[in-house]
């Protein structure tokens, strides 16, 4: 039973395929154009659509199987079904036929003319879009038919005159009717010309016209979308290359032609709402086609959420840094409007319009003016969305600091209260201030709510130098100038000190007197008096003191005492006695100088005895002050020393003093007498003795053995007689010279040999 069943299905089936034709063909072509198979193809043997009558044409139907089954193929004439079911077929009547396969959808439709007439037009078979053509013009009995025309919508085809056939190159689907003439000769005496019926190429399309595939026809505002063109090359010519091309309202998207028939849209936004479609053509023939249109409305997602950022992070900022606020959105698409505002501002601070989830906006060196509350808001045509506030605080660095002094005084004095005030006059508290004296740190003080802050310090003479400083609120600390200050400390009690000559200060001496304050500020001017006196007044810029000099008379006995001044109150000295002696030092000198110059006198009388010479020269060493230079202008000294002679000036002569100089070395003496006279002076040097050094005692003093090799010459100094002298003009001479000093000098021989 099953089995009969199977039969009178497949019976009513295939009675349903003859008799419905014109149903199924439809269902074959939505087949195809769904893309469930691709089309059978339909070949013509001989290749002619258009023969005479009573010719036969073998059809043949392939598909996708070059080699179908029996019963696998199916016929259609006139878009009935056919009994047969080979692959290939003769047909002898004319007709629109197509085929198809179980693998494959229905053929084109090829029209197959029988004709009576007996002139023809034939066009070869199978003709694509593009293909080049051939046609035939053909008589029932052709030899007899000459001068052959070809013509395309009743117009002469260019270079067509009396050919068999012709190629038309790259026909189109353009519905476009041909047709030939041919002159007949009859008994070779009449002609006869006559016209083929109309043709209509059959050609076959290359490629089906594209269908516009989209992956939403309502997307999303901001979410992707793929297009596609589909189409399908004709199985004939599967190696045609296309190219594709998308649009939307008359605009070309994406870069134009491509090779590919995909095109992939990153964000789709309401403004790219409307008609879409695409379009295939080949690489090389110039066969364009166009797809249906399609309609695609975007869809628009109202924001939410939205988001205040601000950077740096936690919103604390430095005056002069930059900010930026950051304005986002969790949701919504499209085209969003951005605002920054700013709490107690109408205006806002700025608005950007943007495809973007986020905007920024940027404020550059913010100063202290933009601390305060800000907040955002976002739109996109349903309403503005706020965002929560946000606290931001602009901080400022301590600008540099102004270090001032508060004392209770203009001059500073030991033992006062000095104020250090340091302040800078900008800056975010709390502000630590530090305190330097000469760079070493005295302490800090803070200001919790900005000013400035003090530093207290009770004044010694130490203080004194420069100060500074400096102040820190953590974003960076700034250094003041430095400012100079001095302690002014009042002058001691000086002490005076006397400076004379010898030990026993005589009329003539020079008398220093030197008065010093061992503490005080400079400069300090120092008073000198006697009994009460003022004498003068020395200033002294550094330490040392000052002193005063007196030429020294038989009235300047007495008490002496010296005061100090520096401004802050003058400071008197101690009292200091001194005497000076009645009798001139230059007195006796002259009345040693007369005892000597007997001396000398009587020596020269006894120049022979060496010993009285030598006794001389002893005796004339001993004539000097310790540690002074002796008669001869040498320095004293002891056989086993070396010393060099001095060089300053001779000292006095005191005949009084006894002498402690040990006996001289063996020398040799040579009495000698010459005079010196320099110039017109009134003084005339006497030359008495010459003395050789022995080599004793250069081997004591080396030094003095190189540089001493000349001899040494004793001169003494006398007074010179002038013949036209008085006695008066001579005592009055004698005291103009009471304050010349005696001198010996160390001349060397070789200086006087003109004297000698």
């Amino acid at each position: 039973m099953p089995m009969l069943l199977w039969l009178l299905l497949l019976i009513l089936s295939e009675q349903m395929d003859y008799n419905g034709t014109r149903a199924s063909v439809p269902k074959a072509r939505r087949r195809e154009q769904s893309g469930v198979a691709p089309k059978a193809v339909l070949l013509l043997d001989p290749p002619w659509s258009t023969v005479f009558k009573g010719e036969k044409v073998t059809l043949t139907c392939r598909g996708i199987s070059h080699s179908p089954a029996y019963r696998d193929t199916f016929w259609y004439r006139n878009e009935k079904l056919l009994k047969m079911k080979y692959n290939a077929i003769q047909i002898t009547e004319s007709g629109n036929y197509q085929c198809k396969t179980r693998e494959s959808s229905l053929s084109d439709a090829v029209h197959v003319e029988f004709s009576y007439a007996s002139l023809i037009l034939q066009a070869s078979h199978p003709v694509f879009e593009g293909d080049n053509v051939t046609l035939r013009c053909q008589g029932k009995e052709d030899e007899n038919a000459h001068e052959k025309v070809y013509y395309k919508d009743g117009k002469q085809l260019p270079n067509s005159y009396n050919l068999d056939y012709i190629i038309v190159n790259s026909v189109s689907r353009d519905n476009s009717k041909y047709h030939c003439t041919a002159n007949y000769s009859i008994l070779s005496i009449v002609s006869i010309k006559r016209t083929s019926k109309y043709l209509n190429i059959q050609v076959q399309e290359l490629f089906l016209h594209p269908v516009l595939r989209v992956s939403s026809s309502t997307p999303i505002e901001g979410s992707p979308m793929t297009l596609i063109c589909e189409t399908q090359l004709s199985p004939q010519r599967p190696k045609v290359q296309l190219q594709f091309s998308f649009f939307r309202n008359s605009q070309t998207l994406g870069s134009g032609w491509s090779r590919s028939p995909k095109l992939q849209i990153p964000a789709m936004w309401t403004e790219d709402s409307g008609s879409y479609w695409c379009e295939a053509e080949t690489v090389t023939r110039n066969i364009k086609k166009r797809s249906l249109t399609s309609q695609i409305r975007v869809q628009r997602v109202p924001v939410s959420n939205v988001n205040l950022e601000i950077q740096p992070t936690g919103g604390q900022l430095i005056e002069g840094e930059n900010m930026v606020l950051i304005c986002s959105v969790a949701r919504g698409s499209g085209t969003v409007t951005f605002s920054w505002h700013k709490e107690g501002r109408v205006r806002s601070l700025g608005r950007k319009t943007q495809r973007s989830p986020l905007a920024e906006l940027h404020v550059l060196m913010v100063k202290e003016s933009d601390s305060g509350r800000y907040y955002c808001a976002a739109d996109n045509v349903h309403g503005p969305i706020l965002s929560t506030w946000i606290q931001v605080t602009v901080r400022i660095p301590v600008s540099h600091p102004i270090l001032t002094f508060r004392a209770p005084r203009v001059q500073a004095l030991v033992g006062d209260l000095l104020e250090l005030h340091c302040e800078s006059l900008r800056g975010s508290p709390p502000i630590l201030y530090r305190f330097y004296h000469e760079d070493v740190t005295l302490g800090n003080s803070s200001a919790p709510f900005g000013g400035g802050a003090s530093f207290n310090l009770s004044l010694t003479a130490e203080h004194s130098g420069n100060y500074s400083c400096d102040a820190d609120n953590g974003l960076g600390a700034q250094h003041s100038h430095g400012v100079s200050l001095r302690v002014t400390v009042p002058a001691s009690r000086p002490i005076l000190t006397i400076r004379a000559s010898g030990a026993q200060a005589v009329v003539g001496d020079l008398l220093e007197l030197h008065c010093e304050s061992l503490r005080g500020s400079f400069p300090i001017l120092y008073w000198f008096y006697h009994e009460d006196d003022t004498l003068g007044n020395s200033s002294a810029h550094s330490g040392g003191g000052a002193s005063f000099n007196l030429s020294l008379t038989t009235e300047h006995s007495g008490n002496y005492s010296c005061e100090a001044d520096n401004g802050l109150g003058a400071q008197r000295s101690e009292v200091v006695t001194f005497s000076v002696t009645g009798t001139s030092r230059n007195r006796t000198g002259l009345t040693t100088a007369g005892v000597m110059g007997l001396v000398l006198s009587i020596l020269s009388l006894a120049a022979a005895t060496a010993a009285a010479a030598a006794a001389l020269l002893h005796y004339a060493r001993a004539q000097r002050k310790p540690g002074g230079l002796s008669a001869t202008g040498t320095s004293s000294h002891s056989p086993s020393e070396c010393q060099e002679p001095s060089s300053s000036r001779p000292s006095r002569i005191d005949l009084q003093e006894p002498t402690h100089s040990k006996p001289l070395a063996p020398m040799e003496l040579e009495p000698m007498y010459s005079n010196v006279n320099p110039g017109n002076s009134n003084l005339i040097y006497s030359h008495i003795w010459s003395i050789q050094h022995t080599k004793g005692n250069s081997a004591n003093c080396p030094t003095m053995h190189q540089e001493h090799k000349e001899l040494t010459v004793l001169y003494s100094e006398l007074k010179k007689k002038h013949p036209d002298d008085s006695a008066g003009e001579a005592r009055s001479r004698g005291r103009a010279h009471e304050d010349d000093e005696e001198n010996y000098e160390n001349i060397p021989r070789v200086l006087l040999a003109s004297d000698h």
